[in-house]
């Protein structure tokens, strides 16, 4: 329970006053579920003439507990008496009715409100929680998601926070109001019997350790189960990503294979999960049944030696309280299996919640515009162990094109996401107009950048909210030259709906080209100053790469653009060309130059048929 703790410490502060509230209601609940209960010892000793001993009116006193109680029940006695010798039984029993029907409205009422006060504090953690994911998430660095499996993270943000909100914030209500009830209860034990409490004490850990003990093994199989369904849906999100290769290599039965393994682990795991929790209830009920019977026995006993200070009545609404000590006793130890359930969860979620961004902010200092160069001086870098670049020295002026080409896994890919920071380098460092990335605003400095990659990342979106994204208050006249500029107005305007069409998942009613189009139109409304062009022609067909070709070359005017390209064809009239080898720059300059040169930029060129 120590994670719970630290869970309400951490989530609870901005609900104090729900919290504050719900143990107000709930403490004046169960005090007047005590009133209520206590109309059973006047029926017995009144009405059915158990106590013939006549009660006077007595002064209030407020020097002791004891004198407080005696206090009431005197004076409580004395009313009875006094309304039975003037207007009879019948109305004394209207009026014990009457009291009691107010307590129990009393009672449910306040209740409910402390219910419905806890309400407001169940759904904002568990908002706070998925915010708090969904921030985290997108703060860290793309290194991050290259390590984990992306079925996996979407498993936590959707499965365990589901898990948290029925396991932990639903046990909410249990934990906030039941120690309150029971300590109240016993407390009114103490007081009607401390003997025969003292020995009911003794017997509940015993009955807790044994509920305990089952929790505890039900976090261990909660965090496994949780874990399979993590595999579970990382299938799911390979298989539906690759679906077309799927079917390509008939590759299905393998699939299906492998996924009903996986099925299979996740039945035997939860089996074993809700058979322990399934026991709560009847180990519970087992358990207070048993100790009810010896609370019976020995405080028989107590009355029959007449040595427990309690007389008939008495014991029985002694036991009326123990019997409501009972339920919230076991709805506690039902919510301990709950919460031990879902803080296998979240420990998932805190997995998540607790990783530490290595792209640290050293400096905060801002950034209004690109003057001058971008500067490699001195770089290395490694993602682990095995170093990607070497020594690299490389200065873009601006307005200048810069084109890196090479081998796949040279690193050239790597060298342009470490200029908007997406990781920093290892050694040496990147200077923009004379200043290192690292101290500068990372917000500022990824502003001065539009980015066109390989794979034109889209969303589930219309044409428009696809242009303008990451771009505020943009009008419908820039969106539209931006896509002229893009070459993508005329297959944007033949949908049904032109720019307000939506694009399907990932841009999945497009083809290549538009898609490359439609986030080169995205590039152009940004303006950014400084352009990284990724591959952004390498995997279209020939029209295509003319028509995303006139777009980027569009889009390239009056910018600094560093240009990594497979096709060196697109990259002609670069103003420097840069040959990357194993992490390393092994030839620079012209195309002509570089042609004369006769090393590996020639040997790249043949290779493509290409003079």
């Amino acid at each position: 329970m120590k994670n719970f703790f630290i869970l309400i410490k951490r989530f609870l502060p901005p609900y104090k006053k729900y919290v504050v509230w719900t143990f107000i209601l709930n403490f004046l609940s169960t005090i007047f579920n005590l009133f209520s209960f206590a109309t059973i010892i006047p029926i017995l000793q009144i009405l059915f003439g158990i106590q013939t001993e006549k009660h006077s009116f007595v002064g209030w006193s407020f020097s002791s507990i004891d004198s407080f109680v005696f206090s009431i029940t005197n004076n409580a006695f004395n009313f009875i008496e006094q309304i039975i010798d003037n207007q009879g039984y019948w109305i004394a029993l209207c009026c014990l009715a009457a009291f009691l029907a107010g307590m129990t409205l009393l009672k449910t009422g306040t209740q409910y409100l402390a219910s419905i006060a806890l309400v407001p504090v169940r759904t904002g953690v568990q908002r706070d929680i998925r915010n708090g994911i969904y921030r985290k998430i997108t703060s860290l660095p793309i290194g991050y998601f290259n390590a984990e499996r992306k079925g996996d993270i979407m498993s936590r943000m959707t499965g365990d926070v589901n898990e948290i909100e029925a396991s932990i914030m639903s046990s909410l209500e249990v934990i906030f109001k039941n120690p309150l009830m029971i300590v109240v209860y016993v407390a009114m034990l103490l007081i009607l019997s401390w003997k025969l409490t003292i020995f009911v004490i003794i017997l509940l850990p015993i009955s807790g350790y044994l509920v305990g003990n089952v929790g505890r093994n039900l976090k261990k199989s909660s965090l496994t189960g949780q874990q399979q369904m993590g595999a579970v849906l990382s299938q799911i999100e390979e298989t539906l990503g690759g679906i077309r290769i799927v079917k390509a290599f008939n590759a299905e039965k393998k699939l299906i294979n492998r996924f009903n393994v996986l099925s299979e682990q996740v039945r035997r795991t939860f089996n074993k999960i809700n058979s322990k929790y399934l026991l709560a209830h009847p180990l519970g009920e087992f358990l207070g049944t048993m100790v009810i019977c010896v609370v019976l026995l020995y405080g028989g006993m107590l009355i029959l030696d007449k040595s427990g200070g309690l007389d008939a009545a008495q014991f029985i609404y002694y036991l009326i309280v123990f019997y409501s000590v009972v339920p919230p006793f076991k709805d506690l130890s039902r919510a301990t299996y709950s919460v031990q359930k879902g803080m296998a969860s979240l420990y998932r979620v805190d997995e998540i919640l607790s990783v530490k961004n290595p792209i640290k902010q050293i400096e905060n200092l801002p950034i209004e515009d690109f003057v001058s160069e971008i500067e490699f001086k001195n770089v290395r870098f490694k993602y682990a162990d095995v170093w990607v670049l070497n020594n690299i020295n490389l200065t873009v002026s601006k307005g200048k094109t810069v084109a890196l080409v090479g081998q796949s896994g040279s690193g050239k890919s790597t060298m342009v996401d470490l200029i908007p920071r997406f990781y920093d380098v290892t050694e040496g460092e990147i200077l923009l107009d004379g200043k290192n990335i690292k101290t500068l605003n990372i917000f500022d400095l990824r502003e001065l950048m539009g980015n066109v990659n390989q794979e034109a990342i889209l969303f589930n979106d219309t044409f428009f909210n696809n242009i303008t994204f990451g771009v505020d208050s943009a009008t419908e006249e820039q969106v539209i030259t931006a896509a002229q500029i893009a070459n993508a107005h005329e297959f944007i305007m033949a949908t049904e709906n032109g720019y307000q069409t939506n694009i399907g998942d990932r841009g999945g009613r497009l083809s290549g080209g538009q898609r490359q189009r439609v986030s080169i139109a995205r590039a152009i409304l940004k303006n950014p100053p400084i352009l990284i062009l990724d591959e952004a022609t390498s995997a279209l067909d020939t029209e295509s790469e003319l028509l995303v070709q006139k777009a980027l070359d569009n889009l390239m005017k009056n910018r600094t653009s560093i240009v990594v390209a497979h096709r060196l064809s697109t990259i002609r009239s670069a103003d420097e060309i840069c040959v990357i080898h194993e992490g390393e720059i092994v030839e620079r300059g012209t195309h002509e130059e570089l042609i004369t040169f006769n090393g590996q930029y020639k040997k790249l060129c043949d290779a493509q048929m290409f003079k």
